[in-house]
């Protein structure tokens, strides 16, 4: 899962844009990774420096230059290799509960800008204002040791990565996300994550895009939850094992 940044309309540096360059790091990290024994911080490092490639001419020290965040869970021979950069979640449902693996580090960043923003309504320019406010002052400490780490033009973000493995075992069903579908839980607090999978479960992810957007039209303006704009984002990935006789 790759959820590109937003920009707030600020310079980028660059003249391909985001879109373009969340499809260019989507596949050099799917073929990077066609071999099950590479590790995923590795793959992605090779991915982010196969795209930097591809455009030498745009400006890739702007500290707005393209980025995403990225989720990948990778079945293996008995076991589960994760990776998560940014706020797009890993979600895992076993027999003993639920495993949310994200990385919040933005959210420990900027707060009083972020707590400027919350206090306009959606969509009004005071927000938009506020926002890009937030964003510009985000991304002069992204990618760097104050601040918090992102998918962009250099391969040293894959080493920051939160990484790991668990045993087949250990995962029945597993979500892949953009946090503009996650926040339904962790931010709305309008489902469990039991609940989260029950949906996925009955009615797939197309059900659970719906759900988040009939909760936020409860509040288009922001008020109840604060956020950037009236409705992110959202995108999903559900995947289900047999299960197994006993």
């Amino acid at each position: 899962m790759l959820d590109g940044l937003s920009t707030a309309g600020l310079d980028t540096g660059c003249r391909h844009g985001v879109p373009w360059y969340v499809a260019q790091l989507g596949g050099h990290l799917v073929a990077a990774l066609a071999d099950e024994g590479r590790g995923l911080a590795d793959g992605l490092a090779e991915a982010l420096d196969r795209v930097a490639r591809q455009h030498p001419g745009c400006d890739l020290k702007n500290p707005g230059t393209p980025s995403a965040t990225v989720a990948i869970l990778r079945e293996k021979s008995g076991a589960f290799d994760h990776l998560v950069l940014a706020d797009s979640p890993v979600v895992l449902e076993g027999p003993t509960g639920i495993t949310v693996l994200t990385d919040l580090r933005v959210d420990d960043v900027c707060q009083d800008l972020r707590a400027e923003t919350e206090r306009f309504q959606t969509g009004t320019p005071e927000h938009r204002e506020s926002v890009a406010r937030l964003v510009a002052a985000q991304r002069e400490i992204r990618n760097t040791d104050q601040g918090y780490w992102v998918a962009a033009s250099t391969p040293e973000a894959a080493s920051h990565a939160l990484t790991g493995t668990l045993d087949a075992a250990a995962v029945r069903s597993a979500a892949v996300m953009s946090d503009g579908v996650s926040r339904l839980v962790t931010e709305y607090q309008m489902a469990a994550w039991e609940d989260f999978f029950d949906v996925l479960r009955e009615g797939g992810p197309a059900a659970m895009i719906h759900r988040v957007r009939e909760v936020e039209a409860t509040d288009p303006h922001g008020q109840r939850w604060p956020r950037y704009k009236a409705g992110d984002d959202a995108a999903i990935a559900f995947c289900q094992r047999p299960y197994e006789k006993a």
